[in-house]
């Protein structure tokens, strides 16, 4: 008993620090990524929402292993980690090269600091998540285990346009043309919408905490 419990609890934590760590992976990528602003399905969008979308449904993941502290934790890390790397690219872009290597300023060029475009991000990526968290408990009140797909499909379609609207005018308003801003906001909401559908069935795939737990006292 003591031992299966035991073995129980590591599984949960091991599943919990894996999506932790997808969920981290992912912004990061996301925000690299979305300094170059590329043509998909006809549209205009930042590279970034190819992979951002998966963000969503990975922190729902994370609410549904452990609970509604540790997603907001997750989230306020995930932007705490995205202004590290900034930070420190930063650094990096101002730091002396190595001239027998050359002055490599293609590497300052593309990732040196891009304050605006990063800070729409972080800024977009916590008013959507935490609105996405709150929109995902209320469902899980409401309906407890009942219909796990509405937990996905209401915080997602709720948050993923407001995180695009946020984004797409705070970091390229006044940028460039504002019909380019429209196209970048619309596809940004048609692929994270996409992206929820597509999705959903990953909510199937892992167990609730307090399932984990109950398993563990039988």
């Amino acid at each position: 008993m003591k031992n299966s419990s035991k073995n129980i609890s590591n599984t949960w934590l091991s599943a919990l620090v894996l999506v932790v760590g997808l969920y981290l992976a992912c912004t990061l990528i996301a925000n690299i990524a979305s300094l170059r602003i590329v043509i998909f399905a006809g549209f205009s969008i930042d590279a970034g929402t190819l992979i951002y979308p998966l963000t969503f449904t990975l922190r729902d993941l994370i609410h549904k292993i452990g609970g509604t502290q540790t997603a907001k934790a997750t989230i306020y890390t995930g932007a705490g980690v995205n202004v590290m790397m900034v930070l420190y690219f930063w650094w990096v872009s101002s730091a002396p090269a190595d001239m027998e290597v050359g002055p490599q300023s293609e590497w300052s060029t593309v990732l040196g600091p891009q304050w605006r475009i990063v800070t729409a991000s972080i800024i977009a990526m916590l008013i959507a998540e935490l609105i996405d968290t709150y929109v995902y408990q209320k469902w899980v009140i409401r309906y407890g285990y009942k219909f796990q797909w509405g937990r996905v499909l209401s915080s997602n379609t709720i948050s993923s346009p407001i995180d695009s609207l946020v984004f797409s005018f705070v970091a390229f308003y006044g940028l460039i043309p504002i019909g380019v801003v429209w196209s970048i906001f619309l596809s940004m909401v048609g692929i994270k919408l996409i992206s929820s559908l597509v999705s959903i069935p990953l909510i199937y795939s892992i167990k609730p905490k307090l399932e984990w737990t109950l398993e563990g006292q039988t």
